[in-house]
């Protein structure tokens, strides 16, 4: 009986300490994406305009990093915060912590290499080594075309400052382990022609990050079969759960019999006037979608997108998009 639980002992023991030491590796070896590079973007007119297009329209990185008007549809941007952040992720919308979006304007981006900021778009790793939380889809991000994330970092250099700051990201026990795990080195690819149409539109629903919400996933994880096809939940509080839409080329639930030109003045009705901001009162319908930002995407991108969309695998998958359970006050 002695020796049974000296055994034990030392079976625990050793069990500690490889918890011990798996928790150390995690938390002070990872993440491991390699050294940022040592790169300088001209900021040329060029790079700029096209930074701009691909920021505001494309990849979107100011809808994330501006303050967003919930009390209007869509949550248009607040115009005189473009780029400080803001926007605030915590057990409100059932996230499990805390996390404020930061503030990428010059001021705050002063002392960032710009191969630290290619690394951290491009990887999840921050100037400090640290893990981004993926609410940022740089899993996305790390197959565009470096020339494009250069034209970005060119574009919000020339962003007016802003001295915003706010509190440290707090994540809850196993997740604040965990996010030192996600971060990977870039997997870069070369923008393809705009003539070849299905190979442009995938490289734009990609930089998009269409899949980020429009395929459901499990924690974190997206589930087989259901490429595109919508249903991922978001609680935005108040007792408001939205979903994704469906935008597989299903006839019943998806785009199917969407034609081209309907696609494409889907988006463009949120850019032309026919629709303004309007204030959404509790219980209407709301939407995560930045419609306001995709949009001034140019319709050749659109089109090219719809393409895309048009040859992925169909997925019946009827989504029930809003749904208000009123909260007790």
């Amino acid at each position: 009986m002695k020796k049974f639980k000296k055994w034990m002992a030392y079976i625990a023991i050793t069990i500690a300490l490889i918890i011990v030491v798996a928790i150390s590796y995690v938390t002070f070896a990872l993440p491991n994406v390699g050294e940022a590079q040592n790169i300088k973007v001209d900021l040329t007119p060029q790079r700029i305009e096209r930074g701009k297009y691909l920021a505001n329209h494309v990849a979107v990185c100011i809808d994330c990093h501006s303050t967003r008007d919930w009390n209007k549809f869509a949550g248009p941007i607040v115009a005189n915060g473009l780029g400080a952040g803001g926007e605030k992720f915590d057990g409100r919308i059932s996230f499990p912590g805390e996390v404020y979006v930061p503030n990428i304007t010059p001021a705050n981006l002063k002392n960032w290499t710009d191969g630290e900021l290619y690394r951290a778009i491009t990887t999840g790793v921050k100037k400090d080594g640290s893990a981004i939380f993926p609410i940022m889809p740089w899993q996305s991000y790390s197959k565009m075309d470096p020339e494009d994330v250069y034209d970005i970092i060119a574009y919000i250099r020339t962003l007016e400052s802003h001295e915003a700051a706010y509190p440290k990201r707090k994540l809850d026990f196993p997740l604040n382990l965990l996010v030192n795990t996600m971060p990977k080195k870039a997997e870069p690819a070369k923008r393809p022609a705009e003539s070849d149409t299905l190979q442009y539109g995938a490289y734009l629903v990609q930089t998009a990050a269409c899949r980020e919400c429009h395929t459901k996933a499990d924690k974190g994880v997206p589930i087989v079969g259901m490429d595109l096809a919508g249903g991922n939940e978001y609680n935005i509080g108040n007792g408001v759960t939205l979903r994704s839409a469906n935008i597989s080329p299903d006839n019943g639930t998806g785009i199917g019999k969407w034609t081209k030109e309907q696609f494409i003045s889907r988006f463009k009705q949120f850019e032309n006037g026919t629709l303004k901001p309007s204030v959404v009162k509790p219980g209407e319908f709301q939407t995560i979608m930045p419609w306001w930002r995709y949009s001034g995407m140019n319709e050749n991108d659109l089109g090219a997108i719809y393409a895309y969309l048009k040859t992925v695998k169909p997925v019946k998958n009827s989504v029930v998009k809003f749904q208000s359970k009123p909260t007790a006050n």
